[in-house]
C-alpha cells in the first residue's frame, strides 16, 4: 500500500510538473522517486538485490525506509570523497538508514543504502 502511495505521489508531482515517468519504472525499477533536491534518483530491482544480499543485508526488507530517506530525509550531506554523491539520512530509531545517491545531471542512481549509527561527516546541503 506504501509503495503505491509513492508512485502515486511522484506521478502526481509528474503531472504538475509536465513530465512523465519512462513505462519501465514500476516493473523494473521498484525505486524511482523524487528527492527533495529536485531530480529522481532510481534503482534497479537486479541492484536492489545486490544491496541487501551481498553488501549490507541488514537493509532487506527495508526498501520503504529508504525511499522515506530519499524522499523526506532529516538531512542530506554530500560525500567528502566525491562531491557527486549526496548522503540522504533519515532517522528511524533507533538508528538512521542512509541512501547513498550518485548525482548525473538531472538523475540519481542509488549506490547503497545501510543503517547508521550516526550522520556521517560532509557538507550540509540540505536540512527538513
Amino acid at each position: 500500500m506504501y509503495a503505491t502511495s509513492i508512485l502515486q505521489l511522484n506521478a502526481g508531482i509528474d503531472a504538475i510538473l509536465g513530465k512523465q515517468q519512462p513505462s519501465w519504472t514500476h516493473r523494473t525499477h521498484p525505486l524511482w522517486t523524487l528527492t527533495p533536491l529536485g531530480f529522481r534518483v532510481r534503482c534497479s530491482v537486479g541492484y536492489w538485490e545486490r544491496i541487501v544480499s551481498i553488501k549490507h543485508p541488514a537493509m532487506r526488507g527495508r526498501l520503504d525506509d529508504v525511499r522515506l530517506a530519499l524522499t523526506q530525509p532529516d538531512e542530506v550531506r554530500r560525500s567528502v570523497r566525491d562531491p557527486d554523491v549526496l548522503l540522504f539520512h533519515r532517522e528511524v530509531a533507533p538508528r538512521w538508514v542512509c541512501g547513498v545517491v550518485k548525482k548525473d545531471g538531472e538523475l540519481g542512481y542509488l549506490i547503497t543504502a545501510y543503517p547508521a549509527d550516526t550522520i556521517k561527516r560532509g557538507d550540509v546541503i540540505w536540512t527538513k
